[in-house]
């Protein structure tokens, strides 16, 4: 009797929720012009990059031809009604392999964000929150990261490992991390003394929950606005690492590793390099709209000054 009587104010609150969170996307979505321009964007990459990888787990693909198929006959064809992007120097049909790429370098950007927002904001509350020389010994092997050029240092990573995505994705997140516990510690640092704080600690909060029933709600947007602009970063970084050979290995359909194979054909084949090039600057300049807007939208006070802490 009493799950029966409440499982419809369950069901109530759930729809609730559901409507909330679909006002508060329509409302963002419309919030300005470069905010629908963002959104606009990173849903077509993210339901392209969603089929592309449906096709791959079903053994099918979306375009009329496969992206791993090659074609000696048709190699080196510029765009044209039948190949819309031209083929490669072994025949493959450029758009599909650029399609083909998008859920491979969205899913390890995706996956290096993960870890380095976790790892970064987990080491920057605790820097923050507890100080003293705990802050200083965090602080100190977060700056040993940051002394590397980030780029140098993921190959030298990824090398270490052997090459192929999952190097390539534990490298990544190894460089980008520092960011996130440098942003989160210098605003916990100013979270922590105000009054709210000191009036939880009054109450009797104990530490565990000041970190993570007040402090950690206090700085998850600005985790959110920092990933989202990072997306970019992190699949021009994943796509450098493949030009140099370090990221996705032959024949896999990578953005960057396409543009590697290309080289050799420039500048007759410039098709080779364009497309998935253009692929790599729309993704990167969605993700950085839809960040800009984000922190406007979320908390107006996380500028752009405090964001790149």
């Amino acid at each position: 009797m009493t799950m029966l009587s409440t499982s419809p104010k369950t069901g109530s609150f759930e729809q609730g929720r559901i409507k909330s969170t679909l006002g508060w996307g329509w409302g963002f979505a419309t919030s300005s012009g470069q905010a629908m321009l963002a959104v606009s964007i990173v849903l077509f990459v993210i339901v392209t990059a969603m089929l592309a990888f449906g096709a791959y787990a079903t053994d099918t693909y979306l375009t009329s031809f496969d992206p791993l198929k090659m074609n000696i006959r048709t190699r080196l064809e510029a765009p044209s009604a039948e190949h819309w992007m031209g083929t490669d120097k072994i025949g493959r049909d450029v758009l599909a392999r650029v399609i083909a790429g998008s859920w491979i370098s969205l899913s390890v950007s995706f996956a290096v964000l993960l870890v380095a927002a976790i790892i970064g904001t987990s080491v920057g509350l605790i820097a923050g929150y507890v100080g003293g020389i705990t802050d200083e010994i965090l602080m100190r092997i977060t700056d040993l990261f940051l002394a590397f050029p980030a780029l140098i240092l993921a190959a030298a990573i990824a090398t270490s490992f052997g090459g192929g995505m999952v190097s390539t994705t534990v490298a990544l997140a190894a460089v980008f991390w520092p960011w996130y516990t440098r942003l989160i510690r210098s605003r916990v640092l100013s979270l922590k003394q105000q009054d709210f704080i000191a009036a939880s600690r009054c109450l009797g909060a104990s530490h565990t929950r000041l970190i993570f029933s007040s402090l950690l709600p206090m700085v998850w947007p600005l985790v959110i606005v920092q990933a989202t602009t990072d997306v970019g970063f992190v699949i021009l970084a994943a796509s450098g690492l493949s030009f140099l050979g370090l990221g996705a290995q032959p024949p896999t359909p990578e953005w960057g590793a396409m543009i590697f194979d290309s080289l050799t054909h420039q500048p007759a084949s410039w098709w080779l390099a364009v497309f998935p090039g253009g692929a790599i600057a729309t993704v990167a300049i969605g993700f950085n709209l839809l960040g800009d807007s984000l922190r406007d939208h979320l908390d107006p006070s996380l500028g752009a000054s405090e964001a790149g802490v």
